[in-house]
């Protein structure tokens, strides 16, 4: 019909591109549906099933992040369920209701392979589809080892849906580009580590040890590190690497430093240890290769250092960067200073922190955490303190060795670990303790208000502190003194770090 019986061009045009499209999807249907694949009907069916409720993707989730290694494979599996929730929320909430389709109709689909249970929603667009490809997207933007073993199953799952005749063609592919988009939705809100650059600055010089020659490791036993210590033998063959149990690293860190044939001191651990590590390696003017290998890695990550390639391809060419050591004076055990390449604080951390140790070994790590945190935030009276020369009660102080900057609506990484800054933030004394700590959390990190305050500062004094009042550094626990004096030691330590997209 032309434009002078009412209808416009452009209204006929869209009308066959439309028609087009419909007679595609129905004719791929068909072939779909009437061909039969190889132990599809068997597998296919039951593949299908598995992923309603997104159950499929949740079991994934916490497969990889129980059989990977490190913080990648952690956050991998976090941002793939985030991902995957909000493009099953705004499908289920949006996209269906917007497009009433009809399922399609099942005469040429085999009973053997149609579904026992079929959906009752509209057929457009396939939120299985969304799912796995949100799913596994958001698991690639985070680790392509992990995103490329989970592709193969999102596409099968996809496909499965035309196979059992739930779903049209197109329904899949809108589907699985809304979940792709969903993927990126989080990753605008919640950046990947690759978005965010590794402290670069200020480049330090270092002397460059291919396989490790002229490098001891000291590598802790009790952190778990098994296997990262065979990597590091297998990876640095000239290197020494010295095995020692928890209260041995101490004093294996300060004979290897003062040894003569050290010229660069290598740790394998977690926090505490890296932090033992970095404190011997200031006094003895000695570079320091961290080696991630304990439950938390957060100085090695926000550094930029997530596995033992990383490190070995730094040694190699000598790449380094200076950061800053958080400094409180005086030091715990009598020593003159004590150090912090992480966190310092006082109140409810470090008690919780020393419940958790205690409890750990007989109930597991996260039930003491859990249990921890109950205890401590119960509602017991907050620590007393002087700060900056005025007296208040105080539920927590945080000190951060250099700012932290949020990813997101969460508390992020360090984008500079030689800002000459301490991030510091007081959770005032009060009511309802874990209220207030939420509302710390979740508040700006410069803001100010009746529950909490956030500055960044060069020096904090604090005094008047009860004995037995817990400290915490690094995650270590000790007393702290009646009078502290927190400060920083700007570029004091050098460490070996790969440069960016080397």
């Amino acid at each position: 019909m032309s434009a002078s019986h009412g209808i416009h061009p452009a209204e006929t045009v869209r009308g066959r591109v439309t028609a087009r499209l419909s007679a595609w999807d129905r004719e791929v249907f068909h072939r779909v549906a009437t061909r039969h694949w190889p132990g599809g009907d068997r597998v296919l069916p039951r593949l299908s099933h598995a992923a309603d409720h997104g159950v499929l993707w949740l079991g994934a989730a916490a497969g990889i992040a129980l059989l990977g290694r490190g913080g990648p494979s952690r956050r991998a599996a976090v941002r793939g369920v985030a991902s995957l929730a909000l493009a099953s929320a705004a499908i289920n909430t949006v996209a269906k209701r917007s497009v009433r389709r009809a399922r399609p109709v099942l005469d040429a689909v085999p009973l053997v392979r149609q579904l026992k249970k079929q959906p009752f929603t509209t057929s457009f667009p396939s939120g299985h589809s969304a799912s796995a490809a949100a799913f596994t997207t958001g698991v690639l933007l985070e680790s392509g080892g992990w995103g490329a073993a989970v592709a193969p199953v999102a596409a099968a799952v996809a496909v499965s849906r035309v196979y059992t005749g739930v779903h049209y063609p197109s329904d899949v592919l809108v589907g699985a580009a809304l979940g792709v988009g969903a993927a990126y939705a989080v990753r605008g809100i919640v950046p990947t580590r690759s978005q965010l650059p590794a402290p670069g600055r200020p480049h330090a010089t270092a002397p460059a040890l291919p396989g490790g020659e002229g490098l001891v490791v000291v590598a802790n036993t009790g952190a778990g590190s098994g296997d990262t210590t065979a990597l590091v033998r297998n990876a640095l063959p000239r290197a020494e690497v010295l095995e020692c149990a928890p209260d041995d690293v101490s004093r294996a860190l300060e004979k290897a430093a003062a040894s003569g044939r050290c010229a660069a001191l290598g740790v394998l651990g977690g926090d505490g240890t890296i932090n033992r590590a970095a404190a011997v390696a200031a006094e003895h003017g000695l570079p320091l290769a961290v080696f991630p290998g304990g439950t938390l890695n957060h100085f090695a990550y926000d550094l930029g250092v997530e596995s033992v390639h990383d490190t070995c391809r730094a040694l190699t060419s000598g790449d380094a960067v200076r950061v800053d050591l958080g400094r409180f004076t005086p030091g715990p055990d009598g020593a003159p200073h004590g150090y912090f390449l992480n966190t310092f604080s006082l109140g409810v951390y470090p008690e919780l922190v020393r419940l958790r140790e205690r409890w750990a070994p007989r109930i597991g790590g996260w039930p003491a955490g859990v249990l921890a945190a109950w205890r401590v935030l119960r509602g017991e009276h907050p620590l007393e303190a002087h700060v900056h020369g005025r007296r208040r009660p105080l539920w927590l102080l945080f000190a951060g060795n250099c700012v932290y900057r949020r990813m997101g609506p969460t508390p992020g990484r360090r984008h500079d670990l030689a800002d000459g800054l301490l991030d510091v933030r007081v959770v005032h004394g009060g009511r309802l303790p874990g209220l207030r700590l939420l509302a710390a959390a979740l508040a700006g990190p410069l803001s100010k208000s009746p529950v909490h305050a956030a500055e960044q500062l060069r020096r904090v004094r604090v005094s008047g502190l009860a004995p037995g009042t817990p400290l915490a550094y690094d995650g270590e626990v000790t007393e702290a003194p009646p009078e502290l004096f927190i400060d920083k030691a700007d570029e004091a330590l050098t460490v070996y770090r790969p440069r960016a997209g080397a």
